[in-house]
């Protein structure tokens, strides 16, 4: 217990001194990368975060036989908007094709004939541009969007929304 804690507050500190030692090269003219993985998931703070975009595909196990419809399809575009940091949505992204979905699924009559959340979000970890872990801010941003689209203003159980919340959580005590 006492190493977790200890690696948990000497990691942050590397990172800071790292930032510190690329400034320094910046301003004395020279330019070193430093080694620090801050590639997904997580970056250098915390390996085992879990993703949006995991969050996403875990949304799909859980409630994928359900059809998509616009609130999966807003908090979708939250979960995008989110991960890159950009308010347009990414021309042939997950959240451009789960808005082409879910306004053709209004068009189709039957139930089985509809494309399921599990159809699109299967993929989420590989076509989510900039993939970070899922933090409070961004699962509050999914449930709103997610509620401002539905009739009954509601989250789905097992949803997009309501798993990015669990993600967050669980990350959040790491």
């Amino acid at each position: 217990m006492r190493t977790a804690l200890m690696s948990r507050l000497v990691v942050p500190s590397v990172v800071i001194i790292a930032r510190e030692i690329v400034y320094c090269m910046k301003v004395v003219g020279g330019y070193v990368q430093p080694a620090v993985d801050t590639g997904k998931p997580g970056g250098a703070l915390n390996r085992d975060a879990i993703t949006s975009g995991e969050a996403l595909e875990a949304s799909a196990l859980s409630a994928g036989d359900k059809p998509l419809e616009h609130s999966d399809a807003a908090a979708i575009q939250a979960a995008e908007v989110r991960a890159t940091g950009n308010n347009e949505t990414v021309p042939g992204g997950i959240a451009s094709l789960a808005q082409a979905t879910a306004t053709r699924n209004t068009r189709t009559a039957a139930n089985e004939d509809k494309t399921k959340l599990a159809d699109v979000l299967m993929v989420a970890t590989d076509v989510l541009p900039g993939d970070k872990a899922a933090t409070r801010e961004d699962a509050d941003r999914m449930i709103m969007a997610e509620m401002r689209n539905k009739i009954e203003m509601t989250t789905t159980s097992g949803g997009v929304a309501e798993s990015t919340a669990v993600a967050a959580r669980l990350d959040q005590h790491e």
